[in-house]
């Protein structure tokens, strides 16, 4: 290698300082992972988590709707999956308070790196790929949620997948206001694609100020102006420093599991018997003649204790006799461990230990909710 070619070599790793290591704060950015379903139709009455995890749609007051969906549609070399969002029902009489973001919700402990709200605070790059059907203005914002500080860019979407690259300043603020070091959500990312007055009627927050709501979506066209609007994204990535480096690729195996902190399930598929409608859940043991109690290991440690969602029709089997299992309720809950119980017939099997199993049924789910 000659000594000007070394030199810009070592130019090129400088220019690059970030790309060692872990980079992207943000968890599913490649939307490879979509545990509860694959699409979902009909929303936008109200907020929630619908397919590609970690992806929140934050919503009120308008009667749009959408259909979101994971799709095989990701820009080559980036990822193979996207988020698309498709309008189903148009709103175009606009009321102030209206809005429909797109989110994603991290925790405080997880952005330490920034040192933000003091000194030798540091930027941060937030990047990301996006189209749509035609050209539209909306806005990228991250606000932080410990001092309802906020900060937000407008951009552009085409028909061709776009990479978009902003970089936040940093935000020393007074000395006051870092993030908490804590499991609680502390910073938004938040795609605004649709709002009224209430937060368009200012001028948009393009440096960090404290919140106000009127600057927050400033400048943004309306995704619910035509049943004919879609957008698309993909590799979205947040990192410290001011530099978007290239989308950092992990494994679906250590995605899924930085996604299953906050959201896991138990379902006929998830177990890994699509097709067998008696799929075993777990241990069961007998606490009198009609309680039986259960305990269901978590694979990953949740962010914390989880909100339990039940299903279905199970029974317990005692010694190759199923009793039918009703009422179920949690009994204690940890980020390690649900226990959980529920009622079965009076049969005098106090003590016995038998398994816990789905009742020829395909759709019995428990799902464990602990999303910021």
């Amino acid at each position: 290698m000659s000594k000007a070619a070394e030199l810009a070599k070592i130019g090129e790793v400088a220019t690059n300082s970030q790309i060692g290591g872990r980079r992207n704060i943000v968890i599913n950015g490649g939307m490879n992972v979509a545990q509860r379903s694959a699409s979902v139709t009909g929303i936008g009455a109200s907020s929630g988590y619908f397919t590609c995890d970690r992806w929140k749609i934050t919503t009120a007051n308008s009667a749009g709707r959408l259909t979101m969906t994971q799709t095989a549609d990701g820009p080559n070399g980036i990822s193979a999956n996207c988020l698309k969002l498709d309008c189903t029902t148009a709103d175009t009489s606009i009321a102030a308070g209206e809005l429909l973001v797109l989110q994603n919700h991290i925790e405080g402990q997880d952005l330490q790196g920034i040192g933000k709200g003091v000194t030798g605070a540091k930027e941060v790059t937030l990047s990301f790929y996006v189209k749509a059907n035609a050209a539209f203005d909306f806005v990228a914002e991250i606000k932080d949620v410990d001092n309802n500080r906020t900060n937000g860019r407008v951009f552009a979407t085409t028909t061709d997948w776009v990479r978009h690259e902003i970089t936040f300043q940093a935000d020393v603020d007074d000395g006051s206001s870092p993030f908490d070091d804590d499991n609680a959500l502390s910073l938004l990312v938040n795609f605004w694609l649709h709002a009224g007055t209430t937060y368009t009627g200012g001028t948009l927050a393009s440096n960090w100020e404290n919140g106000t709501e009127a600057n927050r979506a400033a400048g943004i066209d309306s995704f619910y102006s035509s049943t004919d609007n879609n957008f698309f994204l993909t590799g979205v990535q947040l990192e410290v420093g001011s530099q978007a480096t290239p989308f950092e690729n992990r494994s679906f195996g250590e995605e899924l599991a930085l996604c299953q902190r906050y959201f896991q399930q138990w379902t006929q598929e998830a177990s890994g018997f699509s097709t067998n409608n008696y799929a075993a859940v777990c241990d069961v043991v007998m606490h009198g003649d009609t309680y039986a109690f259960m305990q269901y290991v978590h694979p990953v440690q949740l962010r914390a204790t989880a909100a339990l969602t039940f299903n279905g029709n199970y029974v317990a089997n005692l010694s190759g006799v199923d009793r039918a299992i009703s009422s179920l309720q949690v009994n204690t809950s940890t980020p390690y461990v649900t226990s959980f119980y529920g009622t079965t017939p009076d049969n005098n099997e106090a003590g016995q230990a038998g398994f816990m199993r789905a009742n020829n049924d395909g759709d019995a789910s428990i799902f464990f909710n602990s999303e910021l």
